[in-house]
């Protein structure tokens, strides 16, 4: 979308520029200076945030895709089986009947995503044990009900038992999540309280607009420490003898980031 087809969509729907910012994640004073026209050359990011709130598209969805394989259905209704329903090209993410609609990652995610996995990975290679990590797309039941499927970003799983038919069903011990603006509110809300509620026992949220790591130690009361992106970060599972270096993320990502 252009800028001028987002102010029109912002006089159709009827918004602010509060509620714009609210419903994108983006600060107030950038959706006004971009939709003003103050800046001129916005960041890919922040156009796709405005673009998925002000398109045609939904956070939840609970209109054509949802309805076409789950008739009679309302949101918090939906199972496995409208799930597995859903078109092959159609990404979503069922938390507590509710479908959530995924947009496709941009390659700054990707590079955080792959360095994350490689880190860990070799960490984990290198002193053995049945922990794997892994990165999305693959299917996750945290809880184990019928409700909920979810695709974390990276995640490591430490008891093969969980491995079933595809899937991974039960908690992984640690689950990173890497922000992007469509999913800030459901990343460090809904699914802080589902990854909690379900038994992992660390969750990071990675956020690359404001250069940090969010780490919830789930395994007591949900002690929250914020990283900065210039030194390591301690992994809370291994006892922190397992670092990321995000000094060395931020040095692959910074080349396509704006000033």
């Amino acid at each position: 979308m252009t800028i001028e087809e987002m102010r029109e969509r912002k006089r159709i729907l009827g918004y602010s520029y509060e509620k714009i910012a609210e419903l994108s994640g983006l600060p107030l004073g950038t959706v006004q200076k971009v939709l003003g026209g103050i800046t001129r050359s916005p960041r890919y990011d922040t156009l796709q945030a405005l673009e998925d709130v002000l398109s045609d598209r939904k956070d939840f969805m609970v209109s054509e895709p949802a309805a076409r394989y789950g008739a009679g259905k309302q949101p918090g209704q939906y199972t496995l089986e409208d799930y597995y329903a859903l078109p092959d090209d159609q990404r979503a993410e069922l938390i507590d009947g509710v479908f959530y609609e995924m947009a496709a990652p941009t390659y700054i995610h990707q590079i955080v995503c792959n360095e994350l996995h490689y880190q860990l990975r070799s960490y984990i290679r290198e002193k053995g044990g049945p922990c794997i990590v892994m990165t999305a797309p693959l299917d996750v039941r945290p809880d184990g009900t019928d409700r909920t499927i979810l695709q974390p970003d990276v995640l490591i799983v430490c008891e093969r038992a969980k491995f079933q038919d595809g899937i991974i069903s039960g908690a992984p011990d640690f689950i990173a999540e890497v922000l992007s603006p469509s999913t800030r509110k459901k990343d460090m809300l809904v699914k802080l309280s589902k990854y909690s509620a379900s038994g992992v026992r660390e969750y990071w949220i990675v956020d690359i607009e404001q250069r940090r790591v969010i780490v919830y130690d789930l395994e007591h009361d949900g002690d929250l420490t914020v990283y900065s992106f210039d030194g390591t970060v301690p992994v809370g599972i291994y006892g922190g003898e397992c670092m990321v270096d995000f000094a060395e993320i931020q040095e692959q990502i910074q080349p396509f980031l704006g000033s």
